[in-house]
């Protein structure tokens, strides 16, 4: 029971601080089916029911809107991971999650130079030229103070609440067991699958609590856009930064929001600043799979000679190869209209389907993709495409990975950020090309022979790790630790599965093989040539195809053979 698990006295007061704002912003028949307000008031907590009811009358976004801000740091976090999750939650609570912002006034510099002076080594007027008392900005979890290195160096301080960690970290373990007591007591909230959702934003906001992990995101990605020379990162000063400080170069432009400066006159180009925006997030996203998770305006600068900085790298997205190629297929699928590559990488992505009609969820995303056949690119807007589908996916309650509903929610934020700047502004035609050669770039012989030789390796270990498995068996069956369930009635079939799935492994190993000899092959000069290339590469090559093509065949029959059966 949750009171139970609750041993501090601070916890139990935290708890009853949050059912007290739940029950006054309209939320009392849920806290009474979770049996918390029962429990609470028979340990001598006592529960304000009076005005229980004053906020009922506004919709329940907004209610819940009210609650999360009343609630604090944590909670405001929340409901700004909640605004980017559109696979969940319907555009009306997206547009109220949106809306939080942290109400927290900045603390004196006075309250923060204990902290400062163990962190910094010293006072910071003597660990700085000069230190600005009054903070540039404030938030929940930190503020930000002007400063100058003793070299001339204009850089800015990012300063961590004292205290802030135990406050969250209080909240958290509030909120892990709030939403295990949530999905076992309320059915209608399983969909939305409150303990991962709480568990991911654990994750997040702890990294987002250490201020040199910003650093680390923030180095990381500059060295990745090394190459674009209009594209600014703050450099790190790591002399004084730690997880409770961080200390970064001061960028002097016109912050994202302040658009009409944005002027000819002063030596803006809006068109060329669109692109340059998207063609770096678009870089991050594809090409790195390490991106910039909330690419918002208050994160961005325009610099002069039409340059962007990016700042504030608290929260970073990260995808995986195959998520990059997944992500691929999907954007290809969607701006070049083929219906069924998107529908295939959604339900991928979606995982278990089980008790959904995947024919008519397949059948909706293909008439959705279908709609824009024959529209031209300068007409697609890439972004709300992407919002579309997971829509699709929510109507049939199935959610997304939270990489990949951060990256939706970052395509969707670019793509609004490009046409603040230039109406005229076209995601899809901006990304077509980077997609295109990021896949040709996939298929070339040396990146096909590093897969494919990734793939021998993986098969290799297993084949490696037969013995210990095996070892390991024949131990737990001595030890009469071995359980072993068979169905008689279909152990011919499944002995048939084996030897078919052995076959299968075996042909895909000599594929591979031949992929990685004839790409070594290839590079050797010498020998005889067809076509201009080495003949011993081609025909291998080849082999390789027919193979693969006979192998694609057999496992497409098996699974004929294996409905049939079922049928």
């Amino acid at each position: 029971m949750l009171l139970q698990a609750l041993t501090t006295a601070r916890d139990l007061g935290r708890l009853q601080d949050i059912l007290g704002v739940l029950i006054r912003h309209g939320f009392g028949d849920t806290v009474r089916r979770l049996g918390l307000a029962d429990a609470l008031e028979k340990a001598g907590h006592a529960l304000r029911w009076e005005h229980a009811a004053d906020l009922a009358r506004l919709p329940p976004p907004v209610q819940v809107r009210l609650a999360l801000e009343e609630l604090g740091p944590t909670f405001v976090k929340l409901g700004q991971i909640l605004a980017g999750r559109a696979d969940l939650f319907g555009p009306e609570w997206i547009a109220e999650f949106e809306k939080l912002h942290s109400q927290v006034p900045a603390l004196p510099l006075d309250s923060l130079r204990l902290q400062l002076r163990d962190d910094l080594g010293g006072e910071p007027e003597a660990v700085f030229a000069r230190f600005d008392a009054e903070p540039l900005a404030a938030a929940s979890i930190a503020q930000v103070h002007r400063a100058q290195l003793h070299d001339g160096t204009e850089v800015v301080v990012k300063i961590r609440r004292p205290g802030i960690t135990d406050t969250i970290e209080a909240d958290l373990r509030l909120l892990e067991r709030l939403a295990a007591l949530a999905e076992a007591e309320l059915p209608a909230l399983k969909p939305y699958r409150p303990q991962l959702l709480v568990r991911e934003f654990a994750r997040s906001l702890r990294r987002e609590l250490d201020l040199a992990n910003e650093c680390r995101n923030a180095e990381r990605i500059a060295i990745n856009l090394a190459a674009l020379e209009h594209i600014a990162i703050p450099r790190v000063h790591w002399a004084h930064t730690g997880a409770c400080v961080n200390v970064q170069d001061f960028l002097d432009g016109v912050p994202g929001h302040q658009l009409d400066r944005l002027t000819p006159e002063a030596g803006f180009d809006r068109q060329l600043l669109a692109r340059r925006g998207a063609g770096a997030v678009l870089k991050m996203i594809v090409e790195d799979g390490f991106f910039h998770a909330d690419p918002h305006p208050g994160n961005v600068f325009y610099l002069p000679g039409n340059r962007i900085a990016f700042i504030d790298f608290g929260m970073a997205g990260r995808l995986s190869e195959r998520r990059r190629d997944d992500l691929l297929q999907l954007l290809l699928g969607l701006v070049e209209h083929r219906a069924q590559a998107v529908a295939d990488v959604l339900l991928d992505w979606a995982g278990d389907t089980h008790g959904i009609d995947t024919a008519q969820l397949e059948s909706e995303i293909e008439a959705f993709v279908d709609q824009y056949h024959g529209v031209s690119l300068a007409k697609l807007s890439l972004g709300q495409m992407l919002a579309d589908v997971t829509t699709i996916l929510r109507e049939h309650k199935l959610g997304l990975p939270s990489d990949l509903a951060l990256l939706i929610k970052s395509f969707i934020t670019l793509e609004g950020m490009g046409r603040g700047l230039d109406p005229g502004f076209h995601m899809a035609t901006e990304a077509l090309p980077l997609l295109k050669r990021v896949l040709r770039a996939r298929y070339q012989p040396k990146a096909l022979a590093k897969r494919g030789w990734s793939l021998l390796r993986r098969s290799l270990g297993a084949l490696e790790q037969m013995p210990d498995d095996l070892g390991r068996l024949l131990r737990n069956a001595r030890r009469g630790r071995l359980q072993v369930g068979i169905e008689l009635a279909h152990l011919k079939r499944v002995g048939d599965q084996i030897d078919r799935a052995a076959n299968r492994l075996s042909m895909a190993l000599v594929v591979a093989a031949l992929i990685i000899g004839s790409s070594i092959v290839l590079t050797v000069q010498g020998g005889p040539t067809l076509f201009g290339l080495p003949a011993f590469g081609l025909m291998g090559f080849a082999g390789a195809v027919v193979f693969g093509i006979w192998l694609l065949r057999a496992m497409a029959r098996s699974g004929r053979d294996d409905g049939d059966r079922d049928g």
